[in-house]
C-alpha cells in the first residue's frame, strides 16, 4: 500500500509492480470499472522483460474508499505520484475500458511523461457512440460482480464476443475480482460522467495504438475508427471477440502491445 493524495489527508493505495529486466521503458496500466490489479495480472506476466505499474482505483480491489467524489484528472494526478516512487520519470501507458478514458487525461495532462499511448476497448467519453440502453443499464449495476448467476446470464450481451457462447467463462475470468463496495463502483461511475476527450484528441502528441473488439456491445468498433480518424500518430488494431479481447486473446494482444512499444 501506498499513502497518496497530500500530506494532510493521505489515501491508502494498493499498487502492483512487476520489476521487469530493467530495460525499455516502464509501462502503466489502468484497468476497467471495477477491476482490481489481478484482472489484469495475467497480461503482465506474458510480459516478464517490461517492469509494470498498476494500482487499485480507491474504493476498488484494496485501496481505500475515498471520502468523496473524483474525477479522471485526480486518478491522472495520482498516477504520477506512483510513478514518482518508482522514480520513473516517463512511460508507456496503458488504459483498458473506463481506464483508457484515465489514459487519455494522463497522456493529455501529463503528456512528458507519457511516451507511447495504448487504447484498449475504449472511447472518447461523452462524445462516444453508445451502446444500446439495454446494455447500458446492465453496466450501470454492479450486480455482475456480486452474483455468479447474473454475471452468467448477461455476459454475452454486454461482453459480446466468446461470451456469447460460452457465457460460463466469465466466471472464470472474473473470479480474481476483489469486490469491496458498491459506492466505489459508482464513484467511478461519477468520475467518468460528462468527460469527454474528443476536443482535444487531434492535440495528443504520442504515438497511439488503438485496440477494440469486432463484437463489442458496450463500446462498439465505431468509437476506436472514430478515434482513430482523430488521433494523427495513431493505428488500430481490431480483434475478431468482443470487449474483454485482453483476457480472451491474451498471446494476440500481448503480440501487438508488444511489437507497438517496441518499436524504435
Amino acid at each position: 500500500m501506498m499513502d497518496l493524495g497530500t500530506a494532510a489527508d493521505p489515501l491508502p493505495v494498493r499498487v502492483g509492480r512487476q520489476a521487469g529486466n530493467g530495460k525499455g521503458v516502464p509501462l502503466l496500466m489502468f484497468n476497467g470499472i471495477g477491476g482490481n490489479i489481478e484482472l489484469l495480472a495475467p497480461l503482465a506476466e506474458k510480459m516478464p522483460e517490461r517492469e509494470i505499474v498498476i494500482f487499485d482505483i480507491p474504493g476498488v480491489g484494496e485501496s481505500q474508499l475515498p471520502k468523496g467524489p473524483y474525477r479522471l484528472c485526480g486518478i491522472a494526478r495520482m498516477a504520477t505520484q506512483i510513478l514518482d516512487r518508482f522514480r520513473i520519470g516517463q512511460a508507456d501507458v496503458l488504459g483498458v475500458s473506463w481506464g483508457g478514458a484515465a489514459a487519455q487525461e494522463f497522456a493529455n495532462r501529463f503528456s512528458d511523461r507519457c511516451r507511447r499511448l495504448v487504447l484498449c476497448a475504449t472511447a472518447a467519453g461523452l462524445a462516444m457512440i453508445p451502446a444500446s440502453p439495454t446494455v447500458l443499464w446492465k453496466m450501470a449495476t454492479s450486480r455482475r460482480y456480486t452474483d455468479a448467476k447474473y454475471s452468467r446470464s448477461i455476459s454475452g450481451d454486454i461482453y459480446g464476443g466468446d461470451f456469447r457462447a460460452h457465457p460460463s467463462s466469465a466466471t472464470e475470468l472474473f473470479r480474481h475480482i476483489k469486490w469491496q463496495s458498491k459506492l466505489g463502483y459508482y464513484l467511478q461511475l461519477v468520475a467518468i460522467a460528462g468527460w469527454t476527450s474528443i476536443h482535444w484528441l487531434p492535440g495528443l502528441r504520442q504515438p497511439t495504438l488503438l485496440m477494440a473488439g469486432a463484437d463489442d456491445p458496450l463500446v462498439p468498433l465505431a468509437n476506436a475508427k472514430l478515434m482513430r480518424m482523430l488521433i494523427r500518430h495513431s493505428e488500430l488494431k481490431v480483434f475478431d471477440c468482443g470487449h474483454l479481447f485482453l483476457l480472451t486473446r491474451p498471446d494476440d494482444s500481448v503480440a501487438a502491445i508488444r511489437a507497438f512499444l517496441d518499436k524504435s
